[in-house]
């Protein structure tokens, strides 16, 4: 059933909810919303199926919660507040890759989260200064209008095949309207290096699972063990997967299997 929420500033979240049971919210990654992800929406269901109370959300600036005044890290961990509140005032969240960096955020703001499911969540080296100056390149991007060039400059350090594909899809007209949002997931990502993680994550302590594929970028295998090693409650756990993707089936059953367990 698609509902929609209003945010602490006025913004519009639209969302589906899937089932009953405990609450899990899906914390979308950079190019995802309910209408350009069938796989999510494909897993959603799968995942109420089980027993649980699954929220699916578009993120702000995104499907049918475009209309927004701003795109900041902030004003998406308010969207989850606001989310979590109307799922019953407290949630799991499963992150897909830097939506896994939103849910750690969100977690550490002292967020009532229950659990976090992260996908291969791209964590660049701690302390390190590339995403402040990746996230400042794109901000400047965004700022000038030029749609293609965000998204390029966006995807510029992922395997050059990945944005050669999108170009040459249908898909590509909707990436480029998603330049804007793309601001909280920059941000998300320069704020794990903005501290110690032992520090940056210290009030992160309820069950985290950080799920990486068989075939992965070293990059998603190195940022796994930083969360395991700084979390301690945190654990890895691998799946079939390649290419940063997944089978709707095999993540339902991970994520079912986490969040039951005591």
């Amino acid at each position: 059933m698609s509902e929609f929420a209003i945010s602490k500033d006025g913004t519009r979240i639209r969302y589906d909810r899937h089932g009953e049971g405990p609450a899990v919210l899906l914390v979308a990654g950079a190019m995802q919303f309910r209408g350009f992800d069938p796989t999510t929406v494909e897993m959603a269901k799968l995942l109420a199926a089980k027993g649980f109370t699954v929220l699916h959300y578009d993120r702000r600036g995104r499907g049918e919660s475009a209309d927004a005044p701003s795109f900041t890290l902030k004003d998406n961990i308010d969207d989850l507040a606001t989310l979590i509140d109307i799922a019953g005032g407290e949630a799991a969240l499963f992150g897909s890759s830097s939506g896994g960096a939103i849910s750690l955020a969100a977690a550490a703001a002292g967020l009532p989260v229950t659990k976090l499911a992260l996908w291969e969540t791209p964590l660049s080296e701690e302390l390190g200064t590339g995403g402040a100056e990746f996230l400042a390149g794109l901000q400047e991007r965004i700022a000038s209008g030029d749609k293609a060039g965000t998204i390029e400059y966006y995807m510029k350090d992922m395997p050059p095949e990945w944005l050669a594909g999108a170009k040459n899809s249908p898909g590509w007209p909707i990436m480029l309207e998603l330049g804007p949002s793309l601001s909280a997931d920059a941000e998300s990502l320069a704020w794990t290096q903005s501290a110690p993680r032992v520090e940056l994550w210290s009030n992160v302590t309820q069950p985290t699972l950080a799920i990486v594929g068989e075939q992965t970028l070293p990059i998603m295998t190195d940022a796994a063990r930083s969360i395991v090693a700084n979390i301690p409650s945190a654990r890895k756990a691998t799946i079939p997967g390649a290419n940063h993707s997944w089978e709707p089936g095999v993540m339902a059953d991970m994520l079912a299997e986490f969040l039951a367990a005591e």
